[in-house]
């Protein structure tokens, strides 16, 4: 891959504003009782044996089809029902519309924004996740998942794509930021030393006249992404919230990200992927059966515990004898997603 046609996958940064706000607001909760620590750990996990709806704006029958056909590779794995709605008399698969007030389904796909990228679990369904005026978020007429241009042209590794991005709608963070993974300090994050700021005819950093090579916060900065420094660091940092489930590093998982050269420090390098970008890697199946376990008892442990979240945030979210307090609105918004989840 070459650094002039590399664009990242990054959600709007209203959407990440809104997950962090509410996100901070639980991370701040004082211990009562049992205390609240747990409720962040899988608030954005689907309960193991739910049956997720998806449903799509735009593209036709084929299409849709061969995304359900994608999927499969995931859901043979695990203990969760990805429900297309397909109708076995016409072909037709579900859709949704941006007029919807309620959810024809909890994931929903779009072909019509630039890029790919997806909402993570639960966040599809929080109707706090995004502004009520853009196209993006957890409302029932809003996107949850996108994959640019499919409806028009596919890429070649579009398998994978859509693996990497139902990934995400099922809870999974990329690989990179894996806080037990070598990609933060394998990363060239600033510019070669002497390096002068030189862009190419499209507007993208290059290196200059002496091959000197812009970092990561300055070829991100530029043509065709235009991140900020604060962007930057939250799609490509080390993760070590405690709010996220970390398994081992593993560099044939369809979740690492696939680099140009100029991203790393040396090559060969130990972030650099091995897999195929197409197919679910071993660890990538362990990590789905763990968080979507298909044996009983663990089933009924993570619904136990699901329902014990909800009543130790259920005083919160309803309000003081009729009064609203400075708690309520949040509180209901991270009860929604538990009832709902």
């Amino acid at each position: 891959m070459t650094p002039d046609d590399f664009i990242m996958e990054a959600l709007p940064d209203d959407v990440v504003a809104t997950i962090e706000e509410r996100d901070a607001y639980i991370r701040n909760l004082p211990p009562a009782g049992g205390g609240f620590e747990f409720v962040v750990a899988d608030l954005q996990k689907w309960l193991p044996g739910r049956h997720v709806r998806v449903a799509f704006l735009g593209g036709d029958s084929a299409l849709h089809r061969d995304i359900e056909e994608a999927t499969r590779q995931i859901t043979e794995v695990c203990n969760i029902t990805l429900d297309f709605g397909r109708n076995a008399e016409t072909g037709e698969y579900r859709t949704w519309s941006e007029s919807d007030f309620d959810y024809s389904a909890e994931i929903r796909v779009s072909f019509d924004r630039a890029g790919n990228f997806s909402l993570l679990g639960t966040d599809c369904i929080d109707p706090g996740v995004g502004l009520s005026t853009e196209a993006t978020g957890g409302r029932p007429g809003q996107r949850s998942l996108n994959l640019g241009g499919f409806d028009v042209r596919r890429p070649a590794n579009w398998q994978g794509t859509v693996r990497h991005e139902f990934m995400h709608a099922l809870a999974f963070h990329h690989a990179h930021q894996n806080l037990r993974g070598p990609c933060e300090t394998a990363f060239r994050w600033e510019d070669d030393d002497g390096y002068q700021r030189t862009k190419n005819h499209s507007g993208v950093f290059v290196a200059d006249a002496e091959g000197r090579r812009p970092g990561i916060y300055t070829y991100l900065s530029g043509a065709p992404n235009g991140w900020a420094k604060s962007k930057v660091d939250h799609n490509l940092r080390r993760r070590e919230d405690n709010d996220v489930i970390v398994g081992p590093f593993d560099r044939a998982s369809i979740m690492l990200y696939r680099f140009p050269e100029m991203f790393y420090q040396v090559l060969p390098n130990d972030c650099a992927p091995l897999g195929d970008g197409i197919t679910l890697s071993d660890g990538d199946k362990r990590g789905l059966t763990l968080l979507y376990p298909k044996m009983s008892p663990e089933v009924a442990g993570i619904a136990t515990g699901n329902e014990a979240m909800l009543q130790a945030i259920k005083p919160l979210a309803e309000p003081l004898r009729g009064l609203e307090t400075a708690d309520t609105p949040m509180a209901q918004r991270v009860a929604a997603i538990l009832r709902g989840r």
